[in-house]
């Protein structure tokens, strides 16, 4: 048995081909794990941004590996991945949105899409137990603790998308009518990449009937989705 545990550390420590391939396959599928989530949340940055931040992550780690291990080069072996730590917050930083009411929104998926590049750098460094936490540990915050936070709040937010224009003026006029009369909403952009579909942001009080409301808007056939925040 300790032969086969040190022949498998072995082979994580080892940079070749296949070493390779698996940090690359793990970072896209630890990326689209987390970017399901948020695209399913209706975020900006869904599966492909975070595949792509995951895998750019992995890359910088093992372009260092690869520098100093096979090429013996001096340095350094971190400093190409450190950069990515501190450079993806310009990418972060486009999902933050200050909306008109003053309250900030994408501070979430920025502080996920830091930790997804994160990971992919542990995977680039054959560090495959702690991104898998780590994985496991976003989705849980991303997911459940949301709900968590909801509970608590004095106000409720709801998002919508519509992919038919057509069916904007009764979207509206189900917002004025199921919801209550100090409800606010305000026309935005499309988070999804959907060609000509149409957001609107309600605020609205926490213990409206999410659901039925949910369902009134989806039979309306010109709803893309409809979340709560």
């Amino acid at each position: 048995m300790d032969a086969v545990f040190d022949t498998i550390i072995g082979f994580e420590k080892e940079l070749n081909l296949l070493t390779v391939l698996l940090r690359i396959v793990l970072a896209i599928l630890f990326g689209g794990i987390i970017g399901f989530e948020r695209s399913k949340q209706g975020r900006q940055a869904g599966m492909r941004t975070h595949i792509m931040v995951c895998m750019g992550g992995t890359m910088a780690a093992l372009i260092g590996v690869y520098c100093t291990q096979l090429l013996g080069f001096g340095g350094d072996p971190f400093r190409i991945a450190a950069q990515v730590v501190s450079g993806i917050g310009f990418l972060g930083a486009g999902m933050i949105i200050v909306k008109s009411d003053r309250l900030i929104m994408g501070l979430t998926t920025a502080a996920i899409m830091w930790t997804t590049a994160i990971i992919g750098i542990a995977l680039g460094l054959g560090f495959y137990s702690g991104a898998l936490i780590a994985v496991a540990a976003c989705v849980f915050v991303a997911a459940f603790m949301t709900r968590m936070e909801k509970r608590r709040k004095v106000s409720a937010r709801i998002y919508i998308e519509i992919c038919d224009l057509g069916c904007t003026e009764e979207v509206v006029g189900l917002i004025e009518s199921l919801l209550p009369a100090d409800s606010h909403y305000e026309v935005t952009a499309a988070r999804s990449n959907t060609k000509g579909a149409l957001g609107v942001s309600v605020t609205t009080l926490p213990d409206v009937d999410f659901a039925a409301f949910k369902k009134s808007l989806k039979e309306t056939g010109g709803v893309l989705f409809v979340i709560q925040e």
